[in-house]
């Protein structure tokens, strides 16, 4: 097994918050792990490993953008074919996950690479600054407004919330 395969998951979870598209997250991961596979010089410290491959990662995605000539028309929310039914048999949880990632949909991709590194990827703010080359400042306070964000987005649905302890359902 090759180091990279530690982090493949969190890499796709990554890629889908910058892409939105599931097969396009798939081509990223796998340039990633092309790129971290060819290189003549890998870190050896783990931190510093996992921080390189989002690196690598990010810049695959930027370059795939530059390479479309993409505009921020890319990062509106996707608008699905057809309804789905799977809601309607009373599963509430499935109807939370939908409108958290409806409303990541709807954040900037600011705040949407910042969630995607720190709360999806799981990176530190360490890592995460390494990744998006800003002070651990920048990213502690990025993380806290785009949070702010996603909650307000979330808030602004009729969907009922879940009591963090009790696991009752709260009308919003």
């Amino acid at each position: 097994m090759h180091r990279i395969e530690n982090y493949l998951t969190r890499l796709y979870g990554y890629a889908i918050s910058l892409a939105r598209d599931p097969e396009t997250a798939k081509d990223l991961v796998q340039q990633c792990a092309v790129k971290s596979l060819a290189a003549k010089s890998v870190p050896t410290d783990e931190s510093a490993y996992r921080a390189w491959l989002f690196v690598i990662l990010r810049n695959s995605f930027l370059d795939h953008v530059r390479r479309n000539r993409l505009t921020d028309d890319l990062f509106e929310p996707e608008r699905p074919d057809e309804p789905s039914m799977e809601y309607w048999q009373g599963d509430e949880r499935l109807i939370n996950v939908l409108n958290v990632k409806q409303a990541m949909a709807r954040l900037r991709p600011r705040d949407r690479e910042i969630i995607g590194l720190v709360d999806l990827a799981g990176l530190s703010y360490a890592e995460a600054s390494k990744v998006m080359e800003v002070p651990t400042g920048t990213v502690m306070s990025r993380i806290s407004r785009a949070r702010a964000r996603l909650l307000d987005l979330v808030d602004e649905s009729n969907v009922e919330k879940l009591e963090p302890r009790s696991g009752r359902l709260k009308k919003l």
